[in-house]
């Protein structure tokens, strides 16, 4: 079944350590799978990695799990294009599919629709006329449209009787299905972050927070009302209180609700992969 992308967009915030404490590339490969699945399943529109600490193994981290993400997001047909070899694309073989509606299996022309949207890549690009990759055995062709090459493109198939699939450019707001998440490294503490975005709701998770019952109305009230949501998870090491004492501010005063998504919890720690899915699942009946 294919469900609409959410007509209030999401973002959700992860610190840069977010794989710090896990030792092997192919384990913080898997793990960060599993935030990118979580993701796709509750529709989040954007990742933001925000820089807990300021050094260079941090500043490393963030970019794996940028690369990472970036490439679990991009449809299979489309990876070798967009990504050059990297060690830290070493072990992504391991990571789950997503399965969203931009992840088409169909891969002849005989399975085309008209006016099915697919994401294409730029191989060729003339005055007037794009040639674009779309993960079939032929390439659609875009006229009147001049694209850069190498570039990832969203389109929409217009003309299926000719010996080339012709085909024009999707614009987000057409695109009304849940079509992936974007991936963005703010190189910038979690406070900054946030001040700078200007989010209308901004959701904290916390061991030491409010129980989701017991603010669930009011976070709906506000939810409804708004244009832009930030849920935001703290670091293996650190909660939310802690990352923003270091730039001198109070949770209360960043967060307009900071809520426990995971009452007796019957572990000593809950890491921050199964707190993002046990939040966007609690969160995910409000919407």
């Amino acid at each position: 079944m294919e469900v609409e992308k959410r007509y209030i967009p999401i973002s959700l915030a992860v610190p840069a350590s977010y794989t710090i404490d896990t030792p092997h590339l192919r384990e913080k490969t898997y793990k960060i799978g599993l935030l990118g699945r979580a993701c796709a399943i509750f529709r989040i529109d954007e990742i933001v990695i925000y820089y807990d600490h300021k050094t260079t193994a941090y500043s490393e981290q963030a970019n794996l799990i940028s690369s990472v993400l970036s490439y679990m997001e991009a449809p299979q047909y489309l990876r070798k294009k967009l990504f050059p070899i990297s060690h830290f694309l070493k072990y992504v073989g391991i990571l789950p599919p997503l399965r969203t509606p931009h992840h088409p299996s169909s891969k002849s022309i005989k399975d085309l629709k008209l006016n099915e949207l697919r994401e294409g890549f730029v191989i060729k690009s003339e005055k007037k006329r794009t040639i674009v990759d779309i993960g079939v055995d032929k390439n659609a062709v875009l006229y009147g449209v001049t694209l850069p090459r190498n570039k990832r493109a969203s389109i929409r198939i217009t003309n299926l009787k000719k010996e080339q699939p012709e085909a024009r450019l999707a614009t987000s707001k057409e695109i009304k299905l849940y079509w992936g998440y974007r991936v963005t490294d703010s190189k910038l503490p979690l406070g900054m972050t946030i001040r700078r975005r200007k989010f209308d709701l901004c959701i904290a998770t916390s061991k030491k927070g409010t129980l989701l019952c017991r603010v669930a109305k009011n976070i709906k009230e506000r939810w409804e009302k708004s244009r832009n949501i930030l849920i935001a998870f703290g670091s293996p090491r650190e909660g939310l209180k802690e990352i923003l004492k270091r730039e001198n501010l109070k949770l209360e005063k960043v967060f307009d609700f900071t809520i426990n998504t995971i009452p007796l919890q019957g572990t000593e720690t809950v890491r921050t992969e199964e707190a993002v899915f046990a939040s966007l699942a609690a969160l995910n009946n409000l919407s």
